[in-house]
């Protein structure tokens, strides 16, 4: 089959009605669709997430940042790959510590705690080090991110979650910044408890060994795509401990050693909007 525009439009409808979808309707697997347009497999899950990208900003959304995902050894092997992948973060997805998340704007929703890097600078060349992420960054913040599927029951691999926007949902951000190398970005325990009750342990050394080596890799990725990070963006430089699923009415709280508390709030509502 033809790798035509039309074909990589077509898979991209799917997800973007199943993402708009009023009440939420997942869809099957859009992996078969994708390897049946010949070439590289990756290369064209992430034309057909460029495509609904560009889509929520013609419809007004700002991207304000990228989230990296399959950070966890684990999950690269599950999945059969030996590298992360990314996706972009909106506006509209962004939430205050303590704010309350309407539960019908999740997709099968799913928690973990993350370290979220705030730039200061632009990340523009082709091979970045530790020290350029290091000056780039204006401060770190505690993080949930709050990941989604459009996919059926997460039957997903490589493809999928990368043409579904590295299966990003929602993400809600700290409100307590602190300077790199004023806490151990890679020996800090993160705790998450839902109402009291520990649901993921983990630490910074579970992002790739050390989430600067994720910084590092996205950085130099997203030049090669054309888009390097700026100024003001937010990176969510992955998982530091098992995801869990979420139910209406459910209240996260994560402690990040040295980086401080952020909690989820959803609300008990899950009909449509």
């Amino acid at each position: 089959m033809t790798n035509s525009f039309s074909a990589l439009q077509s898979i991209a409808d799917k997800l973007w009605n199943a993402q708009n979808n009023n009440p939420f309707q997942p869809i099957a697997p859009v992996r078969g669709a994708i390897e049946q347009l010949g070439g590289d497999v990756l290369e064209n899950a992430y034309r057909v997430q460029q495509i609904n990208t560009q889509r929520q900003v013609e419809a007004g959304s700002r991207i304000v940042g990228r989230k990296i995902g399959l950070t966890s050894k684990a999950v690269q092997t599950q999945l059969g790959v030996d590298r992360p992948d990314f996706g972009a973060l909106f506006d509209n997805m962004a939430y205050c510590d303590g704010e309350e998340i309407p539960f019908a704007r999740t997709q099968q929703p799913k928690v973990e705690a993350e370290i979220a890097l705030v730039l200061e600078h632009d990340l523009l060349h082709e091979h970045h080090t530790v020290a350029d992420i290091l000056r780039a960054t204006a401060f770190a913040l505690p993080a949930i991110e709050v990941v989604g599927s459009r996919i059926e029951n997460w039957d997903i691999r490589l493809a999928d979650t990368v043409a579904d926007n590295a299966s990003s949902g929602l993400f809600v951000l700290g409100t307590s910044p602190v300077k790199l190398g004023d806490f151990d970005i890679v020996e800090c325990g993160m705790l998450m408890e839902r109402k009291g009750d520990q649901v993921s342990v983990g630490a910074g050394a579970a992002c790739l060994g050390n989430p600067m080596n994720a910084a590092i890799w996205l950085a130099d990725t997203m030049v090669r795509f054309g888009a390097p990070l700026r100024a003001g963006d937010v990176v969510l430089t992955g998982a530091l401990g098992p995801m869990v699923t979420v139910e209406p009415g459910d209240v996260f709280t994560a402690h990040i050693e040295g980086l401080g508390v952020v909690r989820a709030l959803f609300s008990n509502q899950s009909e449509a909007l």
